[in-house]
């Protein structure tokens, strides 16, 4: 598999000519190709929904996109709840799913209506003393504990995740939550992260239908949806194979027939809490060289640093890199490249093999549409960058403007050293 950018160099000089770089450029075509991919994966399920994790993207932009298709939004805390408020999604279209969670974060999600999935079987009572009562429609997060396999394979250890109830505690909080006026309930689970497989979502529905079936029959309560929420990943490396939506729906749909439908229990709704699946591959850190530096290895130091794009630097994770306009060259030195960060750790690339690179030219960090410019962070005072939609229709609309030294220092405008910045001098360097 070769990595290809979404945009021709030509076009991102144009772009770049407009919003100096670094920015995030998304793919708007991408982004809906995808969307469709997805509906019609899951077709088969009348009650369907995608609950988009704000968390991997937070921009109204995108939520728009997402929004025409009738999708919802996963959040996990007061402010993504508030943008998908702000967004015009009705509170079912709403899923909160948070842990250690703030009261005030429940009295709001409680308000707009929106789904709390609890995450805790001590969240039941926090929950009822914080809004006063217990929501007829409500989820709890299960936990199964152990290790989670495929086959041979080993794909995560529930069992060190802090999140969700134990069986005995969903069991128990299901008859607690049914007692105090819930009516209907959900079922919602997260056992892998970034799995490149098209069975994860099919094996981890066969885990929870069949949970399902047990709780009904012993607490009586009507679950009327499953919420198989992220973890269908994308590959960031070029050696791997992207997963096929349509494969795993029909996995799902599969698992489905076999257990919910031959227990009556047909009228379940499929939920999903997709990120990186949805926007992963459809944003990019575009950034330019400005630097090179010859000791013990060699470097090439871009406009961007671990501020901009965190993942490599605390993950170790691999993010491609295309020299645009160098696409067919070979890739025969090996760089370091490096952002402006006083930590050793900023690099977005370690002993990578590239095409000579020279000062000046464009990067296209590929894979970094979700959980990229969301992890961002001012450390040494760097800033935020844009980010820009690339349209359908070969535009770029700016969907972000790039921070200023203003709002950096914006909190502290109540006291005399703001007005002894002079913001007017530095900007126009």
């Amino acid at each position: 598999m070769i990595k290809k950018p979404f945009v021709t160099k030509e076009k991102l000089e144009e772009i770049a000519a407009k919003y100096p770089t670094p920015f995030y450029l998304y793919d708007e075509k991408g982004i809906r190709d995808t969307a469709k991919a997805v509906k019609e994966a899951f077709s088969w399920n009348k009650g369907f929904r995608e609950y988009f994790a704000v968390k991997a993207t937070p921009n109204p932009f995108i939520l728009d996109i997402m929004k025409e298709y009738d999708f919802g939004t996963d959040c996990s805390s007061l402010a993504e709840l508030a943008l998908s408020k702000a967004c015009g999604f009705p509170g079912d279209h709403i899923m909160f799913s948070s842990n250690d969670t703030p009261r005030e974060e429940f009295v709001y999600a409680d308000r707009i209506g929106a789904v709390i999935n609890l995450d805790d079987f001590t969240h039941i009572s926090f929950l009822e003393d914080a809004i006063g009562h217990i929501p007829e429609r409500i989820s709890c997060r299960y936990n199964p504990g152990g290790v989670f396999k495929m086959g041979n394979d080993i794909m995560d250890n529930p069992q060190d995740a802090k999140y969700g109830f134990t069986k005995d505690q969903l069991m128990e909080g299901f008859k607690i939550l049914k007692a105090k006026g819930a009516k209907e309930f959900g079922i919602h689970a997260f056992l892998a992260s970034n799995t490149v497989s098209n069975d994860y979502y099919p094996e981890l529905a066969r885990i929870l239908f069949e949970l399902l079936v047990e709780v009904k029959e012993k607490t009586g309560c009507k679950i009327t949806f499953i919420n198989l929420s992220g973890g269908v990943g994308i590959p960031y490396t070029p050696d791997k194979e992207p997963n096929d939506i349509r494969k795993i729906g029909a996995g799902v749909h599969k698992v489905y027939d076999e257990i919910l439908g031959k227990n009556g229990m047909d009228d379940v709704a499929i939920y999903t809490e997709m990120g990186r699946f949805m926007l992963g591959p459809y944003g990019a850190l575009i950034t330019r060289a400005i630097h090179e530096k010859h000791i013990y290895k060699e470097y090439i130091g871009v406009d961007a640093c671990a501020s901009n794009l965190m993942r490599p630097a605390i993950y170790g994770a691999y993010h491609h890199i295309t020299v645009m306009g160098k696409e067919n060259e070979p890739c025969d030195h090996k760089y370091d490249v490096t952002g402006a960060l006083c930590e050793n750790n900023d690099k977005f690339a370690v002993d990578r093999m590239l095409p000579k690179i020279d000062m000046g030219d464009l990067l296209f960090i590929h894979d970094a549409g979700a959980h990229g410019f969301s992890m961002g962070y001012n450390y040494n005072g760097r800033l935020w960058s844009s980010e820009i939609l690339l349209k359908e229709d070969g535009s770029a609309q700016l969907i972000r403007r790039a921070e200023t030294l203003r709002d950096y220092f914006a909190t502290f405008d109540c006291f005399p050293i703001y007005q002894k910045i002079p913001f007017d001098e530095l900007e126009n360097l």
